[in-house]
């Protein structure tokens, strides 16, 4: 939208003025129903709401793996220590459930998003936060070279190798759970839904409008980029449906 309003401006200076003043008026429609109206709620909620809270009845899970998401890498090399942006609950989730399950085993996936390759590494940053917030360094496997969410599967598949039987739990935002559950399903690796981090609150919040223009808008952000990855990557064959749900594909 701000590419718009820039393009907008441009073009009223050329013989198209009145496409350009057309084209802004809509941006600014756009960014204000971005901004403030139920537009976020309603694009991101079919993804919050696509996998319920996990059942604890089925008993307890052979092992929890964690999706990187939460550390910001660059700031954390560039302060030597961790930071975490957004998303903590995925690192808060897995260090109630290894309190809860003391037998299962600990992996924490999550390289380096950066184009351009640097050292730093999400799961080196964000080892030392589980382990104080109580789970021992034994417990922990951390793979530290996934770049997206289809090498957290492939690589976290090739790390552990899971046997038949066993029951693996896979934690990460709820708006991110579709995505992921497709992904770790279309690797091979057969894993139950724990969904964290939500953005809304539930079916009665899908048409509340917000005074805060920053929160409309960071959820707009979210859910648009999701649905897009979710369309890359079933076109890419990364997936074996568009909104992958509770049933297997």
């Amino acid at each position: 939208m701000v590419e718009l309003g820039i393009l907008s401006l441009v073009l009223m200076a050329t013989r198209f003025a009145a496409f350009g003043r057309k084209l802004s008026v809509t941006t600014l429609v756009l960014l204000a129903l971005a901004a403030f109206s139920p537009l976020g709620n309603l694009l991101i909620y079919p993804l919050e709401s696509r996998f319920p809270a996990w059942d604890p009845a089925r008993g307890a899970p052979d092992g929890i793996i964690v999706l990187g998401g939460s550390v910001d890498t660059d700031l954390s090399a560039a302060h030597r220590t961790p930071v975490v942006a957004h998303a903590a609950d995925r690192l808060f989730a897995p260090a109630e459930l290894a309190r809860r399950y003391p037998n299962a085993r600990i992996i924490f996936t999550g390289g380096t998003a950066n184009l351009v390759a640097t050292d730093a590494r999400e799961a080196d940053y964000s080892a030392p936060i589980l382990e104080n917030l109580g789970i021992p360094k034994q417990r922990l496997i951390l793979e530290r070279n996934s770049r997206n969410t289809w090498e957290n599967a492939i690589f976290t598949n090739e790390l552990v190798t899971p046997k038949p039987g066993e029951r693996w739990l896979l934690v990460t935002s709820a708006f991110h759970m579709p995505r992921s559950m497709g992904i770790f399903r279309k690797a091979g690796f057969d894993v139950e839904a724990y969904p964290v981090d939500w953005r809304m609150g539930g079916r009665e919040d899908l048409f509340s409008f917000t005074n805060m223009g920053a929160d409309g808008l960071g959820r707009t952000e979210v859910a648009v980029r999701e649905w897009i990855g979710l369309l890359a990557y079933r076109l890419m064959g990364r997936t074996g449906e568009l909104l992958p749900g509770p049933g297997k594909d």
